[in-house]
């Protein structure tokens, strides 16, 4: 087909439509017969979608057939297009249960939905299928640690070395851009240069660790997007040697998993989605985890919706924020959108000096290296076109 037939740009449309209308007679008005792949396209959209009138999909009964089927969908359709006819599989053919099976596991095609779908499975999936369930975990993590690390290495590393910046440098570590800038006072016309009064420049790499990052995430189900990105960001943060990061995860209970932060794996299978939420013994575990609070960076990543005390929560952000602490509240981390959130006690962070809003992996590690270096985040986040809570009037 070319661009210049337009009799076959026309059957193109027809078969097109007649993939997507279904028919079992080829009532539905195209005229159009299938034949080939064309035949089995459409039988892997009849088994999910079905027809208008009478299609019930009939999947659900058998493990190796929807194994089958979703390696057939992988053979027809494109990436994309898999992950939304997985996505839709999850309610209409009950694949959810059937991720239990290792076949299962083995047939899906590794996306983001199915990361979450199966944290929210982790208490249930049987020996059988654990080491299945973490492969295909892994490898969305990698993935995205391959698409994240480098710009948040560069980004928080970067935002450290200025943060450590000396005004009596090595000759070789002088910052001559600044330097300049904070002598242009001194400029000589008849020489044609600066008189540099005052060096600025980077200290060198200290050993010990120079900033502390506190993430400390809601487990609540509508938070799993969120959740796998700051894990994966956690394992970046943690391989950079001067940043010491701890990772909190709560619901009514809160739980360290510290120990676990370079493996993002090992956090997705410690986290359960779902229950209630109480931010406020989450808060009191994470202060005791702040020593130097000039130093500190404490992300709250959570919808705000407290089950817990709320006045004790609020006071506990206003000593973080008295303290010292550079802290922060992540509505959603994650390419979605936010999810359903409490304006109130977003607005009541915001009144406190804590912004509130939502933020997409893309941005995260520059929020990070603004934080770093302790400017104001809020208004980066304006800066950058993000709305933030704002507070009452």
């Amino acid at each position: 087909m070319t661009d210049h037939d337009p009799d076959a740009r026309a059957e193109e449309r027809l078969r097109r439509w007649r993939l997507v209308l279904g028919s079992d007679n080829d009532a539905d008005g195209t005229g159009v017969g299938l034949t080939g792949a064309d035949l089995q396209r459409d039988s892997a959209l009849e088994a999910l979608y079905g027809s208008n009138t009478r299609r019930q999909g009939g999947l659900a009964g058998s493990s190796p057939r929807v194994a089958r089927w979703l390696g057939d969908i992988r053979t027809f359709f494109p990436s994309t297009v898999v992950q939304v006819m997985q996505r839709d599989a999850m309610t209409r053919l009950g694949l959810a249960d059937l991720l239990l099976e290792p076949e299962m596991i083995d047939a899906v095609q590794p996306d983001l939905d199915m990361v979450t779908t199966l944290m929210g499975l982790s208490g249930a999936i049987p020996d059988r299928s654990k080491q299945a369930a973490r492969l295909l975990v892994r490898a969305v993590t990698d993935d995205l640690v391959a698409r994240l690390e480098s710009t948040t290495r560069q980004a928080i590393s970067g935002a450290i070395n200025r943060s450590a910046r000396t005004r009596r440098p090595r000759h070789g570590d002088i910052d001559w851009p600044a330097t300049i800038a904070a002598n242009l006072a001194h400029y000589q016309p008849e020489y044609r240069t600066v008189i540099p009064h005052r060096l600025v420049g980077h200290a060198r790499r200290r050993s010990h660790i120079d900033r502390r990052i506190v993430l400390c995430l809601d487990q609540s189900g509508s938070m799993a997007d969120s959740i796998v990105y700051a894990s994966v960001f956690g394992a970046i943060l943690a391989s950079l040697p001067a940043v010491d990061v701890r990772l909190v995860v709560f619901d009514t209970t809160v739980v360290d998993l510290t120990d676990r932060v370079e493996d993002p794996v090992d956090v997705l299978f410690g986290v359960q989605l779902g229950g209630g939420t109480d931010i406020n013994a989450a808060l009191a575990y994470c202060q005791q985890l702040i020593e130097q609070p000039s130093d500190t960076v404490f992300v709250l990543v959570s919808d705000l919706h407290e089950g817990g005390v709320r006045t004790e929560m609020l006071r506990r952000f206003g000593q973080l924020v008295t303290s010292g602490t550079t802290a922060i509240a992540l509505l959603a981390l994650s390419d979605t959108g936010t999810p359903s959130w409490d304006a109130d006690n977003a607005a009541a962070l915001a009144e406190l000096g804590v912004p509130a809003f939502a933020c997409t992996p893309d941005l995260f590690a520059d929020m990070m290296a603004a934080a770093i270096n302790r400017d104001d985040v809020g208004r980066w986040a304006a800066d950058n076109d993000i709305a933030v809570a704002q507070p009452p009037e």
